[in-house]
This record gives structure tokens, sequence and C-alpha cells, in this order.
């Protein structure tokens, strides 16, 4: 159906269609903060209304129903694969007692990273967020709540597409291993450069603390792990990713699979976890409106993208991570990959055409996915799961920077140097 409908002529949207997709990207940066208990209760309305908007313009308007059709179909499989990862990871509580080290929190701060590339982002959030917490409980700082936010919830999503935003790539043509093979090395100066940095800083907060609390709260470690039993469901998730034929047999395993994963945890590991469908709803409401709004921006792309000044690597790595620091990085990647096929004269719609992209235009998406991977953690609105661990944090009754303090004490000083470091490391030789 994809091949299909990137062989039907695109017709230019007007202007004014592309404002739903604005709207709702401003909705979701702001509106949780200035209107928070407003938003909570009528999120799904705003982005169902915005979303029901342009779908009536393509559909009786300019009367072209594919486009439609096909991110109806991009949505299935984004929620399908999001959605089982969340549901098996809140089928596993993680336990750890005691060491709390920088040393040791190097060392979960490297192993949470890791799994965020096999669970997700959203997915190793929720499962490490609440161990980490309990772990650092005596000395918990902003500091805590940041770099978790930058390694786990947004570069741990940055070498395979099991999530947002590399996930939608990987649904338009985008090879499973091609950001392994291309990126490894700045992904891999970003986290070692972090954790770095980290255990620097977390080095000082292990010394201020008095040394009788110290020996008390780093005592023998201790480490459970409960619901087991999810590996098994994991592996046929992961598995499923690489089934194409026949359409929607991958997004029935995995919803199979994350049924059976939910009926056979036990509910004391769901307890524990504090598991609950709530954040599954609000990322699925919110994306069907951004999979909808987003129709005409990438039409708009494919017509436009030499109309834009942006044509380097450089440009498509500052301009595409500016923005995905400010709205949500999962649509800001996949409009500006709309924007760098264009330039080509290719359409985003057609797995062929992403295939053929790939061989002239590595520098182009390699600057896009890392942008929008890194820049994601720059504010608490440029990825899902930032958010929420800001807000499980405070329900810890943990201290966690405001907005602006986030941006202003840990964005700028420390993140924004490893964002010139990573750029620097992938400049063309």
């Amino acid at each position: 159906m994809i091949i299909l409908a990137a062989s039907i002529p695109i017709t230019e949207p007007r202007p004014l269609s592309l404002l739903p997709f604005a709207a709702l990207l401003l909705c979701i940066a702001f509106l949780p903060f200035v209107l928070k208990h407003h938003w909570e209760r009528h999120y799904h309305l705003i982005a169902l209304f915005l979303a029901a908007t342009t779908t009536a313009y393509y559909l009786f308007g300019i009367r072209q129903p594919e486009p439609i059709l096909r991110e109806c179909a991009d949505y299935i499989r984004f929620m399908a694969l999001v959605g089982s990862l969340f549901i098996v990871a809140g089928g596993i509580h993680l336990r750890i007692r005691g060491k709390a080290t920088p040393s040791f929190n190097c060392a979960f701060l490297f192993l949470a990273t890791i799994t965020g590339n096999i669970l997700g982002t959203t997915g190793a959030s929720m499962l490490f967020i609440r161990a980490w917490i309990r772990t650092n409980k005596y000395r918990y700082t902003g500091l805590h709540t940041a770099f978790f936010i930058f390694l786990v919830s947004n570069l741990g999503g940055g070498l395979m597409p099991m999530g947002p935003p590399l996930f939608l790539g990987f649904i338009k043509g985008v090879p499973f291993w091609w950001m392994i093979e291309h990126c490894w090395l700045p992904w891999l100066v970003a986290l070692l450069s972090l954790l770095l940095i980290f255990y620097i800083l977390d080095r000082r907060n292990f010394c201020r603390a008095s040394a009788v609390i110290r020996e008390e709260e780093t005592g023998a470690r201790k480490i459970d792990i409960d619901g087991l039993r999810n590996i098994f469901f994991l592996g046929i998730i992961l598995g499923a990713v690489f089934i194409e034929h026949p359409p929607f047999l991958r997004e029935a395993i995995m919803l199979a699979a994350a049924v059976g994963s939910y009926f056979a945890t036990p509910k004391r590991v769901h307890a524990a976890n504090e598991f609950s469908f709530a954040p599954l709803q609000e990322v699925g409401w919110l994306f069907l409106g951004i999979f909808l709004t987003m129709v005409p921006v990438l039409d708009y792309m494919h017509l436009h993208a030499r109309d834009l000044a942006i044509d380097t690597p450089a440009k498509f790595y500052w301009v595409a991570g500016g923005f995905s620091a400010v709205l949500d990085n999962a649509p800001t990647y996949l409009t500006f990959l709309a924007n760098a096929l264009g330039r080509a004269g290719l359409s985003i719609e057609d797995p062929v055409a992403v295939h053929k992209f790939l061989s002239s235009g590595q520098a182009e998406l390699a600057a896009i996915s890392m942008g929008a991977v890194l820049f994601g953690a720059v504010t608490y609105i440029g990825n899902s799961p930032n958010f929420m661990i800001k807000a499980i944090a405070e329900q810890q009754k943990m201290h966690t920077p405001s907005f602006v303090g986030f941006v202003v004490k840990f964005s700028i000083p420390i993140l924004s140097p490893v964002l010139f470091l990573v750029w620097w490391v992938m400049l063309p030789r």
C-alpha cells in the first residue's frame, strides 16, 4: 500500500493546512506547564480535533484519502511497537539496594542506556527510574534527574529504531541496523562524554554526604529482578520487528505478546512498578494527532524542499536538533528527513526512494538522526519520556529542576559542549 501511495501525485497543500500540526506541537510544548490540569483532562480532545481537521481537508477538500490511510497504517505500526514494549517493561521490576557510589551510578546509567536501544527509551525509562531514585535517595538532586534524561530517556534510543524518533524512519524504509553501522562513533562519544562528566559531578555530590550516611546507605549491594518471564515476550517482539509480510502480521504478533505479558505478570510486580496505562494512553492520543496533522507538512517539505536553505549536514544537525529541543523530536526527525529527501527529488513515502537516498545522503541522515536524538534531551518537552521522568521523581518527593532551571543549570553548561563535540566527530573528513 505504501509503494502504491508513493506513485500518486502530491497535491500542493494550502498553507493553512499546516496550522493543525503547528498548533498541536505548541500545545504539547506549553500547555502541560501553563494549563496543567486542563491539559490532563482534555489533551485527547485537542489531539482528536486537530487530527480530524486535517483528515477532513484531505478527504473532502482535496479528495485524496491515500495519504491519510497511509499515515494511519504507520500509526498502527508505531503504537504496536511502543505499546508492546511499554507493557513488557512494566512487567519487570528491578530492585537495587546499596552501593550508590559514583562508579556504580555510572555503570547503572550505562546499562540502562544500552537497554534503551532494546526496550525503547520509554520502556527503559519506566523500568529503571524508580530503581535509580531508590538507589540514590539519600543524596538525590537535580543532577540525577538531568543525566537520567540525557542518557536513558534520549541517548538510549540512538542506535536501534525501537521507539521514537528512529522507528519513524524505520517504517519509512531506513534499514534497522543503519544507525549502528553509521553513527556508532558519535553515539559512543556522547555516551562516554556524558558518563565522564556525570562521574566528576556525582563524585562531588557523594563526598558531600556525611561519612556515617554513606556507610549506612552504601552497604552490601543487593540486586533483585522480578518478572523475568517477560524476557520471553520481549524476544517475541524483537523478532517480530523484522517481519514485513504479510501486512500487519508483525503488529499482530507484538500485540499478542503484549497481552500475554500483561496477564502472565503477577499483580505484585505491576503494583511494585506502579504500572498504569495512563502514559501509554497519552502517547497514543498525541501521536494519533501528530501522524495525521503531519500529512500536509510532509507533502509541503517534499514540494518545497529546495526553497528552504537547509542544504548541508551541519545545517540539518543544528536546525533539526534545535527544533527537536523545543518541539517533540519524533515529528521533527520525520519532517527534516522528508525535507532532505525532497531536496533530492525523492518522496519519503516510497521505501525504494529512501534506500536510493541512503547511497548519497548518509551524512544528512546521520546529522538529522543524531540531532533529533541528542537535542531531544535539551528540555523536558523535547522527548516524551522526559516529562514522565520529572513527574515520577516528584511523586517520590525528590528534587527536580524547573523547566528553565533544567536548561540553564544542565542543558546549556553540560549538554551543549557534548553536542558540539559530537558534531566535530561527525564532520566529513
